[in-house]
């Protein structure tokens, strides 16, 4: 599904109104509409209410002044709180409250948190309300009443229907602004924004409806493939479908370095799951204790011996180095462990190997503070995969920073490293240096939990041996591993569940994405 940022949406209502001569009542009048059916829809059990909107000053109260008039017209018992001054409001939103109070309805006002107070207190109980404060161009907390208009709604136990964006969410970062309304649902107009579906912001707005506007569709084509939400179909389009006579050779070669005392599971569950998503063939290369360890627990995966533990020195290096040559793709860092010679060991791999790379784990924790050996790869040949915490030692950055705007921070890395970065954590975010990113639908909080990671690496690696670009394989990756989740979720529960029991799902999610 394509996003837009808050900036683009902007943009399309400027051109819409100003190139292509759509009038902006009209654009309003087709947004507050068409959320109106969907509401109807959606809490007919409710009906017919009462319903309260609660309306701010600009064109996101013109919509819900659109939304009230219709739904009075199909029976709803509406009310509508403006928490402006009648004066303050202008353009199209104006010309629908005059619509509005023109055709009888009436409208209360509050401009500060006492009139607020005595207003809400004055009104019935509703069942359902409809928050139309803020919407698409939120970037800062809000204060006074409308702070705390967003508590009393978040107070209240019956549904919220927002109108394009939760008031309290940027919507082009997805982070909550202080507080933020905790919606049912969320109308979003003509396009979803990449707010809208990025964690946090995805847990604040509940079931996420697309409305049509009536843009122009030559405008609408326009809005290139650039931000993405990878849901089912995507997904799909992405699997790498197999001809009558494929056979292994076909599938690629992945070569697996990882393992090492005490972390040989991690190893294991990489390996594991690289064949469960498809690589025609797989070795896995790990110290000779680890692979006495796993030898006959995966019988369809190759192994070899790096020697007594990583980082032994240059003969090691030279020895991966060659093995990796005719290889479709070299997995580096699931359980390595740490220590300077490990360090020293994945700097000399980037700088040497120049297959495709897929780079986790411990082999991340080796790259911080030498990261400027990645420009020495060339473009387009690296995929990295670290998790916020991770994240953090790459880029000397705080995790609260790269939490706060995680879309931005994964393309930034990209771009500095000319490398797809795959960021870790509820709706990941996959960034490649062309600016495309995808964010992945896929997955619950019960993968939180050790392993989880290494498989998720085994399976990028498996799509890369079968061909797909780093960044394609990469998103699929990301869906396959959080689909796969999903299974395990539905089927065992909301945590508890082990990563190699989401390996073990891996091949009921590809069937899902057959023709």
């Amino acid at each position: 599904m394509k996003l837009v940022t808050a900036d683009q949406m902007r943009e399309m209502d400027r051109q819409a109104i100003e190139n292509y001569g759509v009038i902006g009542r009209v654009l309003m009048e087709n947004a507050g509409r068409g959320a109106a059916q969907l509401l109807h829809q959606r809490y007919f059990s409710l009906y017919p209410g009462p319903l309260l909107i609660l309306c701010g000053k600009g064109n996101n109260g013109g919509d819900g002044y659109v939304m009230a008039r219709h739904l009075q017209l199909w029976g709803w018992q509406v009310q509508v709180l403006v928490l402006a001054a009648r004066s303050a409001l202008t353009g199209d939103a104006a010309a629908n409250l005059d619509i509005l109070i023109n055709s009888g309805h009436a409208v209360f006002f509050a401009t500060d948190s006492g009139e607020l107070d005595a207003v809400l207190k004055a009104l019935p109980p509703f069942r359902c309300l409809v928050d139309g404060l803020f919407g698409n161009g939120m970037n800062a907390p809000a204060r006074g009443h409308y702070l705390e208009a967003i508590r009393w709604m978040n107070r209240q136990s019956v549904p919220v229907a927002a109108i394009d964006m939760p008031s309290g969410i940027d919507a082009t970062r997805g982070v909550v602004l202080g507080e933020a309304v905790q919606a049912d649902c969320s109308f979003s107009f003509a396009y979803a924004k990449i707010g809208q579906v990025s964690s946090p912001a995805c847990h604040w707005g509940g079931v996420l409806e697309i409305v049509d506007i009536g843009m122009p569709a030559t405008l609408m084509a326009q809005v290139e493939d650039e931000l993405a939400l990878v849901e089912q179909e995507e997904a799909r389009v992405l699997w790498p479908q197999r001809v009558a006579d494929s056979h292994k050779g076909h599938c690629g070669h992945a070569l697996i370095a990882a393992g090492s005392s005490g972390k040989g599971g991690a190893a294991l569950m990489c390996a594991e799951a690289c064949v469960a998503a498809g690589s025609g063939l797989t070795t896995l290369v790990t110290p000779s204790a680890v692979q006495a360890q796993l030898v006959g627990q995966i019988a369809e995966v190759m192994s070899e011996s790096c020697g007594e533990q990583w980082g032994e020195g240059s003969e090691q290096v030279e020895k991966l180095i060659a093995e990796s040559q005719g290889k479709s793709v070299l997995a580096l860092g699931p359980g390595l462990g740490q220590g300077e010679g490990v360090r020293e060991l994945v700097a000399r791999l980037a700088s040497a190997c120049s297959g495709p790379l897929v780079i986790d784990a411990d082999g991340l924790n080796a790259l911080a503070g030498q990261c400027e050996i990645l420009l020495s790869r060339s473009p387009a040949t690296t995929v990295v995969t670290p998790h916020p915490g991770e994240m953090a030692r790459l880029t000397g950055m705080t995790v609260e920073q790269i939490q706060a705007d995680r879309v931005q921070v994964a393309l930034d890395f990209s771009r500095r490293y000319q490398l797809v970065v795959l960021l870790k954590g509820a709706r990941t975010v996959i960034a490649e240096p062309s600016g495309r990113v995808r964010i992945n639908s896929s997955g619950n909080p019960g993968m939180a939990s050790g392993g989880m990671g290494d498989v998720l690496t085994g399976v990028i690696a498996a799509l890369v041996a079968q061909g797909l670009s780093l960044f394609d394989a990469a998103t699929l990756g990301a869906y396959l591993h959080g689909r796969a989740a999903d299974l395990c979720a539905r089927a065992i529960g909301p945590a508890g569940y082990t990563a190699r029991q989401v390996t073990r799902n891996l091949p009921r999610v590809i069937a899902e994405l057959q023709p």
